[in-house]
């Protein structure tokens, strides 16, 4: 296969953000806000990937939404409205700020797509196959949330060669009895923060685990992933795996891990959200009596049950 792609095609120009899931683990909050809008502290998940994506120059941003979410869209676009009422009510730093996390259409463009059944995150992707501009295209799951600079997708565009790789996922090493919660790379090698890999298992149980490289919730993957998606069988959970679809294009479009430097925060998770409530918290020097507080108390818990 040809691997050498032009410099515009290889391009990272399009995010894809699967945002469509319905978010059980967290209900009853997540009956009326959607789990994308809940914040650690005060920033809503969304907003993190959205900075994400605009600090890496993602030129367009497609959304893979559900019909009851309709809050989503709200949140991503500007409220004229609201930020007009803030300002007349002398409120003229809220509405910058709100300004400044709504996405400016003049710089970044916007495409909501419905997946109506949670038929995947496969299917989630394939959904967005008709409103991404050509090239290689990035997949941010905003519930992974992961903390750094620069930020984990920056670092995986500036690492991406097609010529290598075209597929290339986040990666993290997991505890052994941690792999059949993720998919898992079949590593052959490193180099540097790459790590080469000749496929990928789906939620292996332990004892069948290739390694212990965990991929997490970014991607950069071949334009071509779109092709491997439509009519790929269903997989684990009887859902249209991403998974399965990269590790079927491994031969032709060569596959690797990505070694990121940030921290990430399993937010689809109440324990994962709350740890990083927390180490959020605790960069804001307003905040750091509280967390004291509440590190004392874990201490004195632990200590008693001792």
């Amino acid at each position: 296969m040809d691997r050498n792609p032009s410099a515009q095609t290889a391009r990272v120009r399009t995010a894809i953000f699967p945002v469509a899931g319905l978010g059980t683990r967290f209900l009853p909050a997540t009956k009326a806000t959607p789990k994308e809008l809940l914040p650690v502290l005060d920033t809503p998940l969304i907003q993190f990937a959205i900075d994400e994506a605009r600090a890496a120059g993602i030129e367009r941003m497609v959304f893979v939404s559900h019909p009851s979410k309709s809050a989503i869209e709200r949140y991503v676009r500007a409220d004229e409205e609201l930020e007009a009422t803030l300002r007349e009510r002398g409120k003229a730093r809220l509405a910058d700020m709100l300004s400044d996390n709504a996405l400016d259409e003049s710089e970044t463009q916007i495409r909501f797509v419905m997946q109506d059944e949670p038929l995947g995150l496969g299917h989630a992707v394939l959904c967005a196959k008709d409103h991404v501009l050509p090239g290689p295209v990035a997949v941010i799951l905003p519930d992974d949330l992961i903390l750094g600079e620069p930020g984990c997708l920056s670092e995986m565009i500036d690492a991406y060669d097609p010529q290598k790789a075209g597929h290339m996922v986040a990666t993290m090493q997991v505890d052994e009895e941690a792999v059949s919660s993720y998919g898992v790379l079949d590593a052959t090698g490193r180099d540097g923060a790459l790590i080469l890999a000749k496929g990928m298992v789906e939620k292996p149980a332990p004892e069948d685990a290739p390694s212990r490289q965990a991929v997490v919730g970014r991607y950069v993957l071949s334009g071509k992933i779109f092709d491997d998606l439509e009519g790929l069988p269903p997989g684990a959970g009887g859902e249209i795996q991403l998974t399965d679809a990269i590790a079927k294009a491994v031969d032709g479009e060569g596959l690797c891990g990505f070694r990121f430097t940030g921290t990430r925060y399993d937010c689809g998770s109440k324990a994962g959200m709350l740890s990083a409530t927390l180490a959020v918290a605790s960069e804001d020097t307003e905040y750091h009596s509280v967390v004291g507080r509440t590190v004392e108390a874990a201490d004195v818990a632990v200590t008693a049950a001792e």
